[in-house]
C-alpha cells in the first residue's frame, strides 16, 4: 500500500444525510493516497453508524473522532482530529462540502513550504442540495453547471468556480478582492505548522473561529496562496440555529486580540498552558 500523502479533516455534527453525500466524493477523487478524519462535535449514534458502513464498504481510510454533545465546540475536536492525524500536511473541510474529483490532487499540488492554501466554495440552494445523488457526485453532475442550471440554479459570476480551468483560474484568483484567508470548508496547511500556533483555540465558538488559525498562521511568518478558482467544493444547504450573537461577540474580541498582539500561539489549543 502507497504512503498517505495527505489528512482530510472534516467536520460534522448530526448531519448525516450531508455526510454520505461528502464520503461519496472522497470516494471518487482522482488522487487515494490520503486518510480521511472525521472532526464529530457529539453527533448521535445515526452518524456513527453511517461511519461504520462506510469503513466495512469503501475504501476510503476513515477515523471517527468524536466526543459528547456539550454545544458548539468545533473547535475543540478539530485539535483532538489534528492529534489523531498521520501524514505532515492536513487538509480542513466540512461535512457539508462535496469535494470535485481534483480536490486533493489540487491541494497535494499546490502545497509548499511557508504557505497554506485557501480554496473556494459554491453554494447550494436545499432543492439541488437534496436533489443530489451518488450518481450525480461520482459522475460530476453536481459541478456541472448546465447540470444545476437544470435544476433551478439562478446564473450568476460565482459559477466561474465550477467553470474556470487553469489559465482562467490563476487570472480570476488574481484579480479577486476577497482575501486568501484560512476558511473551515477549504483550507489545507503543513501540520507542523498548526501544531506550532497550537492548533484551534478552543474558546471560539461559531464565528471566525477558522479564520483565527489563519491569522496566527500569519503572524508566524505562513503566507496564504489565494485558490478559491482552482480548488472547489459545493455547499451543501442547512440551517443554522447554533448561532448566537454572544458567540459572535466573543469570538470577534478574540480575534482583535490576535491582530493587535499579533499572536502566534494560543494557550487554549492543543497543548493547555
Amino acid at each position: 500500500m502507497a504512503a498517505l500523502k495527505l489528512s482530510v479533516i472534516i467536520s460534522t455534527y448530526n448531519q448525516p444525510e450531508w455526510l454520505k453525500k461528502v464520503l461519496w466524493g472522497y470516494e471518487s477523487q482522482s488522487e487515494a493516497n490520503f486518510e480521511v478524519i472525521i472532526a464529530d462535535d457529539g453527533s448521535s449514534g445515526e452518524t456513527k453508524q453511517l461511519i461504520d458502513r462506510f469503513k466495512n464498504g469503501s475504501s476510503l481510510q476513515i477515523v471517527h473522532v468524536w466526543h459528547e454533545d456539550h454545544g458548539f465546540q468545533k473547535t475543540k475536536i478539530l485539535n483532538k482530529a489534528i492529534e489523531a492525524s498521520s501524514t505532515d500536511y492536513l487538509l480542513f473541510s466540512d461535512g457539508d462540502c462535496i469535494p470535485r474529483k481534483d480536490f486533493v490532487a489540487k491541494h497535494l499540488q499546490y502545497r509548499e513550504k511557508g504557505y497554506f492554501l485557501s480554496g473556494g466554495y459554491f453554494k447550494l440552494p436545499m432543492s439541488i442540495s437534496e436533489k443530489i445523488s451518488e450518481g450525480d457526485i461520482k459522475n460530476g453532475n453536481c459541478f456541472n453547471v448546465n447540470w444545476l442550471k437544470s435544476n433551478g440554479l439562478k446564473p450568476s459570476f460565482k459559477t466561474n468556480k465550477l467553470t474556470s480551468k487553469e489559465a482562467k483560474g490563476k487570472f480570476l484568483n488574481w484579480v479577486t478582492p476577497t482575501k486568501a484567508s484560512w476558511n473551515g470548508h477549504n483550507s489545507s496547511g503543513w501540520k507542523e505548522d498548526i501544531v506550532r500556533v497550537n492548533g484551534f483555540d478552543e474558546r471560539m465558538q461559531y464565528g471566525g473561529e477558522d479564520r483565527e488559525l489563519g491569522e496566527r498562521l500569519f503572524n508566524l511568518g505562513i503566507r496564504s496562496k489565494q485558490l478559491r478558482y482552482m480548488i472547489v467544493c459545493v455547499h451543501l444547504d442547512h440551517a443554522r440555529g447554533y448561532v448566537k450573537p454572544e458567540m459572535l461577540e466573543k469570538n470577534a474580541a478574540i480575534r482583535k486580540a490576535t491582530k493587535e498582539q499579533k499572536s502566534v500561539y494560543t494557550q487554549f489549543g492543543i497543548q493547555k498552558d
